[in-house]
């Protein structure tokens, strides 16, 4: 049986090193990094955006061999960008990737339905993009910063949506949030200077020394981060 997610050689020149990444089956992924780092990139090129190098299979199955109606149930993507020009009603944007109802409760929206969505929030854009994306019902479902911009309420139940779609699809988003990653991914993805430099469990890789490294933070008192000391700082050994 295939992998749900097969990925090789993956490259995007000046950002995106020679990359590969494999799931065998559904759960969350989160992908961490500075600015920078690649987390966009490699989001980019497993949608194939941006002419990338390499392969991707979904399910088995090449998304680029398939027609748009197909398509859209093997892939869907959220950009970083919530502007959106168009005079339409959000129930209307939702239902160019499926059903509207569901995800249109999901992500509290049934009561601006019928606003039109550039005259929406950003916070409230976002949520409307993302009922977009899960309308599609896609095995795997990538998310760029699907977090921002949402107050600390909607970023808590987002993760739980998430969490319950990931029962059933692939689910990868690029996050800024560290303590949001840890609490919520089956699996973290540190990027660094446009390649993988770790890849596995969300506590562990939190606890460890790679993550100073790439960000220069660290738990301090309370668990909570902190710029990482320099050696000899008096202040390292407080």
């Amino acid at each position: 049986m295939s992998a749900l997610l097969e990925a090789a050689g993956l490259a995007l020149p000046g950002r995106l090193e020679s990359t590969g990444l494999r799931a065998e089956g559904p759960g969350l992924l989160c992908l961490v990094g500075p600015n920078g780092s690649g987390k966009t990139s490699l989001l980019h090129a497993l949608a194939g955006i941006g002419r990338p190098q390499g392969t991707v299979r979904i399910a088995g199955e090449a998304p680029e061999a398939l027609a748009p109606a197909a398509r859209r149930h093997l892939l869907a993507y959220l950009p970083a960008s919530r502007d959106i020009a168009w005079p339409v009603s959000a129930r209307d944007l939702v239902a160019l990737g499926g059903d509207p109802e569901a995800p249109l409760a999901a992500l509290g929206l049934a009561g601006l339905a019928e606003r039109r969505v550039d005259r929406l929030s950003t916070g409230e854009r976002s949520r409307v993009l993302i009922a977009r994306a899960l309308a599609q019902r896609p095995k795997l479902l990538l998310l760029d910063e699907p977090a921002a911009n949402l107050d600390p309420a909607w970023q808590l139940k987002l993760m739980d949506l998430l969490r319950r779609e990931a029962e059933t699809a692939l689910v990868v988003a690029a996050m800024h949030d560290l303590d949001l990653a840890g609490r919520f991914a089956d699996r973290l993805i540190v990027m660094a200077g446009g390649r993988i430099a770790e890849d596995g469990e969300p506590r562990a890789l939190l606890a460890g020394p790679r993550l100073a490294e790439v960000f220069g933070v660290e738990r301090g008192a309370g668990g909570r981060w902190q710029l990482v000391s320099p050696k000899g700082d008096p202040r390292s050994s407080r």
